[in-house]
Parts: C-alpha cells; structure tokens; sequence
C-alpha cells in the first residue's frame, strides 16, 4: 500500500443520496491519504476538531484512539487515513500493516481497521468500529475511504475490518465487488442491548419488563443477600476508587477465567488502567461495584458515550450456592441507575452469555470481514481455517460434554472472553 494515495469519491447509491447532496453543494471531490502515523500529538488536535464535527462511537473517539495508540506493541505500524475535501478534513482513521507468513515463500501484508494484527493485543476486541467522518457526510467519506485501501492492497494483501456495523459492511462488499475482491465474512455477531425507550411506562419499572422466571432469580439473590446486609450499588467517583475497583474486578476474572482471561495479555492492564485515569474525569468512565454488607459481590467496567452505556468488562465473586447471582444483580443495578440518569440504553456489546439475552431488549448486528484477491492461497488457507474451527468445536465438545455448545460464558453474567474474534 503506498503512502499518499489520493482517490475521488465513488458516486454513491441512491439511498444516500441525502448525503452526497451536501458535497456535491460544495462541488468538490472527497480526496484521501494514507500516511505513515509520525505525529501523535499533531493526529490529537486534528482527531479532537473533527471528532466534534461527527456522530461516531466510543471506540472512534480519542479516549480510546489516543490511549490505544500511545500502547501500541512493536511491529504495529500504524498509518493515518485522511479524507479531505476543499481543504477540509472530513475522515480519518487509523490502519495497521503487519507482515504475516502462511503458505507462501514470502510475507503479505494485512491491513487492519484500528486493530494491530497482533492477536493477544487486540484482545482489546475493537467494537462498533468505523472511520471518523464528519456528520452528514459519512456515507461518501467510508465510500472514499474504502475504495482508496481496496485500490491500494497488492495482489496478495488483506483488508480486515472488524466490528463493523451493516452499514460499513455494505459499502465494503460495494467496493469490492468493484475492486475485483472477495469479501470473506469471518463472525456475523449482534451486541445486545436493553433500549430504555422500550420500557413502557405503564410496566413500572426495568425489573417488572424482564420475563418471569429472570425476575424470579433476581428477586430470590437479592433477598438472599438482604439477609447478609445491606445491597448497595456505588458507582466510583474519583480516578483512585476506580483503579481499585479495576484491581478487584482483575482478582475476580483471573479466579473465574485463569489462562483464558483477559489480564493474561501482558498489555491489557496497562492500557485500561490508562484508559480509566483518562476517562473517568470526564464520565466516559464509569466504574462500579456492588456490594452485600460492605463486602464487593461484583465489579462493572463501562463506558458512557452519548447517553448509552455500554459494559466491556466485569467481575464476580461467585460462591457454592447457585441461587446467589452476583452478576445478574450488579447488572440489574447498573441499568436501573443508568435510567435513573436519563440515559438511554444500556449495551453488552457483542460475544453470547445468557445473561445477556435475559436482559436485553433489542441487537445491533456487527461483522467482521476481510478483503482480499481470490488466489489459490487464501482459498487453501479459508478452508484450513474452516476445517480449525470444526475440530476446536469437536474438542470443546469432547472435554466439556454436551453442554459445550450451550453456552461460552456462565448463567450469571461472566462475559465469554474466551471467544476468539477473527
């Protein structure tokens, strides 16, 4: 992929006319560049000016785009995508080169949408992924933007765009289909969510919306845990509290998940201890606990992004006694004090667990595709890489029983960090 490749942007679908029209107001083309990332400071100020010009996601916003950059493992080698029009900044994005091997005598280049290609770093699982673009211009800026890495890839390059929503998804196939590439979708996932609009006022309450044997259960711990003490819910309200929050809820995973947590990537910890001192002063950050007779029962790590909260990591103290569910009651709480704020929703982000099922009320579809020639290579290594799953799943199978394929996370709320993204 050459560095300064500038592309006029594609003419659009008639369903996004509504947007083209306004650039096509200020009669100039949408030109992008992609260029070796040498400044971040410089990336900080440009990012941050657009970022108030745009309707984007937690993830695209510089509390994680900065705090991810400044952790970057070696062999990262990050790029800037700019889209400009009439000297106007009007997209950006971050995309990383990694060499990798596979079947041929030479390395090929894989190029990834605000991920490394380093798998255990990128155990950060990148979510509701996208190009920064300005507001009312989104559509033509990713037309643009994609077109310009699709006509840059070599014949033996990748694109691999993860955690897209439809949209992106879309445009991307349109792209290829023009670009003579393959699109190869490796999950098709949804992030649950519980949409607090849903909640009909007459019901009274989140707890009474919920089916009934989900409120049975949460009804039951709750007086179980009365009988210990007092249940609270503390949200933490200085960047201390929260890191010590944080250390706890480390404590927790690690017992529940050991070799298959999180906290083993040597840089998961520091990032988001990074990211919470970062975050938190500004409420893009919330960390809380909940707590039975002042002992902590569970811990939730979530993000605040535009009246939505969304919960990316947490930990329980789970004990002998089924009934007691730490994680259905710190969630419960959590959305209850959400509504109570005046958000609006409440997001599991992607990966199955029952408990996310039980709680929410509506989905967000996302995918996580590659772009690529149609070579004899990547056809040998698609079904090698098929014909991996189907024995992992077999194994899975063989050394948990039947109940393997029911479920990756538990019953309670513990997320599936298990699961693997492509």
């Amino acid at each position: 992929m050459a560095a300064g490749h500038v592309v006029s942007v594609i003419e659009p679908e008639p369903d996004r006319a509504a947007s083209v029209e306004q650039a096509r107001r200020h009669d100039a083309p949408i030109d992008v560049r992609i260029e070796p990332l040498q400044d971040i400071a410089k990336l900080e100020t440009c990012w941050r000016e657009l970022e108030a010009r745009a309707t984007r996601s937690f993830y695209l916003s510089w509390l994680w785009i900065g705090t991810w950059l400044n952790h970057l493992p070696r062999g990262a080698h990050p790029h800037v995508l700019i889209a400009q029009t009439s000297g106007r900044t009007v997209g950006l994005a971050i995309v990383c080169r990694r060499t990798v091997w596979s079947l041929g005598a030479h390395g090929r280049a894989r190029w990834l949408l605000s991920e490394t290609g380093d798998a255990r770093f990128d155990r950060l699982f990148i979510e509701y992924n996208g190009i920064l673009a300005e507001r009312g211009l989104a559509a033509p800026v990713m037309a643009a933007c994609l077109d310009a890495l699709a006509h840059s890839l070599s014949a033996s390059d990748e694109l691999v765009l993860s955690g897209i929503d439809p949209d992106l998804e879309a445009t991307a196939i349109r792209v290829a289909d023009r670009s003579g590439l393959l699109t190869d979708v490796r999950e098709a996932d949804v992030a649950r969510w519980v949409d607090f609009t849903k909640i009909d006022a007459k019901i009274g309450s989140y707890r009474a919306s919920l089916g009934r044997s989900t409120r049975q259960a949460i009804n039951r711990a709750m007086r179980l845990y009365a009988e210990r003490g007092a249940v609270e819910f503390r949200v933490m309200e200085t960047t201390s509290e929260a890191l010590a929050a944080f250390d706890v809820l480390a404590g927790f995973h690690q017992s529940r998940w050991g070799s298959k947590g999180s906290f083993v990537n040597p840089g998961f910890r520091p990032f988001h201890e990074d990211l919470i001192a970062r975050g938190i002063p500004s409420g893009a950050v919330r960390m809380s606990r909940t707590l039975v007779a002042g002992q902590t029962i569970g811990v939730l790590y979530n993000f605040v992004h535009e009246g939505h909260v969304l919960n990316y990591q947490s930990g329980f103290l789970y004990e002998p006694d089924g009934r007691l569910k730490p994680g259905l009651v710190s969630h419960v709480l959590s959305i209850e004090d959400s509504m109570s704020r005046g958000e609006r929703g409440y997001d599991f982000l992607a990966g199955f667990a029952r408990h996310k099922s039980q709680l929410a009320n509506a989905e967000h579809a996302m995918m996580w595709i590659v772009l690529g020639a149609d070579t004899l290579e990547r056809r040998i290594e698609e079904r090698l890489r098929r014909a991996r799953q189907v024995l992992g799943r077999f194994l899975r199978r063989q050394a948990s029983g039947p109940t393997a394929l029911v479920s990756t996370a538990n019953d309670d709320g513990c997320p599936a960090e298990a699961v693997q993204r492509p």
